[in-house]
């Protein structure tokens, strides 16, 4: 079966809706099936990966967005593209800009499935659009989303909320998966560690894009707070983002190390296995694959109380609220817990989460039939 995947809104380097496109690309390979992926990106390429093929089409750069692009010019040639690989199922990544697909997909008796990888009205909030004006169109364009597509995928029942609100009868819920064997509690490596941490320094990551809806803002307020109450915390951020410079004046005086976006994932899973505490305190996340990604390393997490993260971390993680105060109070409770048992807890709610169980869960949601896969 080819799966015709559109996605807006991919960073080229990384991201967790970039992680997911690949891991369910791979898992319908394992199962297989022929996935294509069609994204945005400078410039047109074509090309077979080890996730399927992915076609990029030239695409206009967000303003102020650190990169983020679309698919929105040129739509005939998008149809005529969608028209030529005749898929036998789609599925999209972007709610908005490109929910006319649903229409062409209906008017070809294509099966088609919309993921829902953010909360809109969530997304409004961050935007500052006032409650009386962000309730009504996000209501209007969930209710427009869930006509136009035979299934709506939600990775979390707080994704899924606001559509169950409106009563859509074609929501399905399917959570993501983490890759169990790279991120690892056995790449705690003391050398690692002390690259960062000295002695009995705390050592808290903070791991995401930084811009504006990611909050990391709260990062640097929660070593501030930790280190006003006299515990020797030290930050490391790994990402990069539109908000980079505006944090480097924010953590001015504080122990914080900027490591920028780091290619090398197995890098990265060497520092989420050798913090003490990662902190993810965006108020918007739907899933948060970068908390998983800790937890699998056996290392808790403090969440924003405000989004998916605590139905995500369970009891093997602490919501807060999104403050460095609040944060910084939740670091302090979480290594209050004996260190195996909390690094323990983490790593068993992780595993809760995989890949092939992801991919299993998309399948159904297509109505096609299920098989093993892996990332």
């Amino acid at each position: 079966m080819k799966i015709v995947r559109l996605a807006n809104f991919v960073m080229p380097r990384s991201g967790g809706l970039r992680t997911a496109l690949r891991c369910l690309g791979e898992g319908y390979l394992a199962a297989g099936h022929e996935p294509v992926l069609i994204v945005p990106g400078a410039q047109m390429s074509d090309e077979l990966t080890p996730h399927g093929r992915v076609i990029t089409l030239p695409g206009p750069e967000v303003p102020g967005s650190g990169g983020y692009r679309l698919l929105i010019t040129g739509r005939r040639r998008l149809t005529k593209l969608l028209d030529r690989l005749e898929p036998d199922h789609i599925e999209v990544s972007d709610r908005s800009t490109l929910r006319w697909t649903g229409r062409w997909a209906r008017d070809r008796g294509v099966p088609s499935v919309m993921v829902s990888h953010e909360s809109l009205a969530g997304l409004l909030t961050v935007w500052g659009v006032p409650e009386s004006l962000r309730v009504g169109f996000a209501d209007l364009a969930n209710r427009r989303t869930a006509r136009a597509y035979d299934k709506i995928v939600c990775t979390t029942a707080w994704a899924a909320a606001e559509f169950r609100r409106l009563g859509v009868d074609n929501l399905v819920e399917v959570p993501l998966g983490v890759d169990l064997e790279t991120f690892h509690p056995s790449r705690r490596d003391p050398e690692v560690r002390a690259r960062y941490a000295a002695g009995d320094e705390v050592l808290v990551v903070h791991c995401s894009r930084l811009s504006g809806e990611k909050h990391p803002e709260v990062a640097v307020d929660t070593v501030r707070a930790l280190r006003t109450a006299g515990v020797p915390a030290v930050l490391v951020v790994v990402g990069d983002g539109p908000r980079r410079e505006a944090l480097g004046e924010r953590a001015a005086g504080l122990p914080v190390r900027f490591l920028g976006f780091v290619a090398d994932r197995y890098a990265v899973a060497d520092l989420l296995a050798c913090a003490d505490v990662v902190v993810a305190p965006g108020p918007v996340e739907t899933f948060g694959l970068a908390a998983l990604e800790a937890l699998a390393c056996g290392t808790p997490v403090v969440v924003n109380a405000a989004s998916a993260l605590p139905e995500v971390v369970g009891t093997a993680g602490l919501a807060a609220a999104g403050t460095g105060v609040a944060f910084a109070d939740g670091v302090l409770e979480l290594l209050e817990r004996p260190e195996a048992r909390r690094r323990a807890a983490a790593r068993a709610r992780a595993e809760q989460f995989s890949w092939p169980a992801a991919v299993d869960g998309f399948l159904r949601a297509h109505g096609v039939p299920v098989g093993s896969s892996v990332c």
